[in-house]
């Protein structure tokens, strides 16, 4: 309530503003005009206050009421009468107030009520309308555009926040089931399995919800992932890291490197017993080169339109970079390769 208050506050202040600033410019032209700048100051502080009501009359239930809801003549018609109306009290008013000669363009000569002056003064209140009507459209305007962007912008994160959530829930049940067999063994790994999981929640509850994190922190969380992964797998799973260029004022989108990884585990030693998998993040030109190598056996009957995996990167990859991305996946009889290059 109080946030819609100081809204409409600074709207009538901006209005404010502008009936001051377009008083103070007639006045200047028409007393510049006529050389007479008191003439110029009584007539306007007369007819100003029918500008006013007629320009916001207009705006604000004219508009919305029959242009918007296309009844074009009875906005016409009123328009037509509101005119008329605005012309008598004016030229009335300026008669009584101000002065008799109240059309001095014409050398002087008293002149209400005739055709030429009842254009003249429909033809400038016109131009105040058409004025002010194109202001306000034109605010409308941007402000629909404004909204829309944040609408955007809102569902874009929405959609994000889910994509984000489906990443990791079967990976935790699992080191859970995994922590679970090695107290019941009494295992001396699990401590160092409740200390790895404990890192990844930790990225994961408090680091994930920012937009870019620094790529080192991204790798540290892919390499807790794999020494979890190798609790389970042991010996079964070698693995290796590489990176090369400066990545240290690098920073990327959470969670956007994971499920490749996870995407080797999953078609890897729990399919074939053994694995090999190298990761390798390359800086050259303002472009994150990533690539990603696990054996696989057989990896060419892989059939990744099943998952969500990948699909949920390349959702994730298009919401986030538009086309500005290169995502290349090569599959052997052998192998399974991941190639991924997004602007840095």
């Amino acid at each position: 309530m109080q946030r819609n208050g100081v809204k409409r506050t600074i709207k009538r202040r901006y209005h404010f503003y502008f009936w001051v600033i377009y008083f103070a410019f007639n006045v200047m032209r028409w007393g510049s005009y006529f050389g007479d700048f008191m003439y110029s100051f009584k007539s306007n502080l007369v007819e100003f206050p029918l500008h006013i009501i007629l320009v916001y009359i207009n705006v604000y239930y004219l508009v919305p009421r029959l242009i918007l809801k296309k009844k074009y003549t009875l906005y016409f018609l009123w328009i037509f009468l509101s005119l008329a109306l605005h012309y008598i009290i004016r030229s009335g008013l300026n008669l009584w107030l101000v002065t008799e000669d109240i059309w001095p363009e014409v050398e002087g000569r008293l002149a209400p009520f005739g055709l030429n002056h009842i254009l003249a003064v429909t033809i400038g209140e016109l131009y105040v309308l058409g004025l002010t009507t194109a202001i306000k459209f034109t605010v409308d305007f941007i402000k629909e555009q404004d909204a829309n962007t944040d609408l955007r912008e809102l569902q874009f994160q929405t959609e994000l926040n889910f994509l984000r959530a489906q990443i990791q829930p079967h990976f935790f049940f699992n080191t859970l089931n995994n922590l679970y067999a090695l107290t019941l063994k009494k295992s001396e790994k699990a401590p160092y399995v409740v200390l790895k999981l404990s890192d990844i929640m930790k990225y994961v509850l408090y680091e994930t919800s920012k937009k870019r994190i620094p790529l080192l922190k991204e790798i540290d969380h892919i390499d807790n992932y794999i020494e979890l992964e190798k609790v389970r797998f042991g010996d079964y799973v070698t693995s290796k890291v590489e990176i090369n260029g400066n990545i240290d004022e690098v920073a990327v989108v959470p969670l956007l490197f994971l499920p490749f990884v996870e995407n080797a585990f999953k078609h890897g030693p729990s399919k074939t017993g053994k694995m090999k998998m190298s990761l390798n993040f390359t800086i050259t030109q303002e472009v994150l080169h990533f690539e990603v190598i696990n054996t696989c056996a057989p990896c060419d009957s892989l059939n990744l339109n099943n998952g969500i995996g990948i699909k949920n990167v390349e959702r994730r990859l298009q919401l986030l970079y538009g086309s500005d991305y290169n995502l290349n996946i090569h599959t052997t009889e052998h192998e399974f390769k991941v190639i991924l290059k997004i602007p840095i």
